[in-house]
């Protein structure tokens, strides 16, 4: 089971090998321009399912860790669930917590910004909005595929074991527990805010929404606790590869080449705006 889940984790990580590759916008998703909104979200999945071959050798640095990490979790994923037993109330209750944070709050957030921005024609706003609602879009799609490749059993499925492909291909799809999409999409959406606003008040607000979200996705028994893990990272890494592909993110720190009376040097920068 360790080393199914370690590969499965692998196969479906090095596509989000992701390099931010910032270029010149020669057109803006706005409302009034849809077809622009759908071009930027094609061109981001075509980035994302390519990604191998502009992968390199460094970024085994993270993938094989986090691999290893959640094939552990993998392997511990039914203890943890029958250690947690059930209680359909408390099921319900976290189910509607991560309703609220994965759904509601990102999607009225992203409207909200888009429209304030608008009325105070704050196009920093508004970019923000848009790059926040792209990721969301982005991890969505991106999270259907997934669930079909993997096909895992939820924890309410089969022996309540997890099991990936567990009739092989006659009865697919059998199941679409990993990755979880409550998490995937709290994780996009939160990473582009932060990095939009990289204050540590609106850190934490957002990272602890998402933190909040994947927990209770366990706490609900929608899924194990791995597969909330590869959704949250698959989450985080869209929406860092958004934020920087679309946008200029703001930094507290910036590092620069200056011209002195002594020569070339390099110069720090600190933004005390946030």
């Amino acid at each position: 089971m360790f080393l199914r889940g370690f590969v499965l984790l692998l196969a479906a990580l090095v596509p989000l090998a992701l390099r931010a590759q910032v270029r010149p916008q020669e057109d803006e998703c706005e409302v009034g321009a849809p077809r622009v909104c759908v071009r930027h979200v094609l061109q981001d999945e075509g980035h994302i399912l390519t990604s191998p071959l502009h992968a390199r050798p460094s970024d085994l640095l993270w993938i094989v860790p986090f691999g290893l990490a959640t094939g552990v979790a993998i392997d511990y994923d039914a203890h943890a669930l029958r250690s947690l037993g059930h209680d359909p109330q408390r099921e319900n209750d976290f189910r509607r917590v991560s309703d609220v944070g994965a759904i509601y709050l990102p999607i009225g957030g992203v409207v909200a910004g888009y429209a304030l921005g608008a009325f105070r024609h704050n196009d920093y706003l508004k970019q923000s909005a848009v790059l926040s609602g792209e990721a969301m879009a982005d991890s969505a799609i991106l999270n259907e595929g997934l669930k079909y490749a993997i096909n895992r059993e939820t924890p309410s499925q089969g022996d309540g074991t997890g099991r990936f492909w567990p009739h092989g291909t006659k009865t697919w799809p059998d199941g679409q527990s990993m990755p979880s999409g409550h998490s995937i999409t709290a994780w996009s959406f939160a990473h582009v805010v932060a990095d939009r606003y990289p204050g540590w008040h609106t850190k934490l607000l957002v990272y602890g929404m998402a933190t909040t979200v994947s927990a209770s996705r366990i706490m609900s028994r929608d899924h194990f606790p791995s597969d909330v893990l590869v959704g949250s990272m698959v989450g985080y890494l869209i929406g860092g590869y958004v934020a920087q592909k679309r946008g200029e993110v703001s930094k507290n720190f910036t590092f620069s080449m200056v011209d002195t009376a002594n020569g070339r040097g390099m110069q720090l920068s600190y933004n005390f705006n946030h």
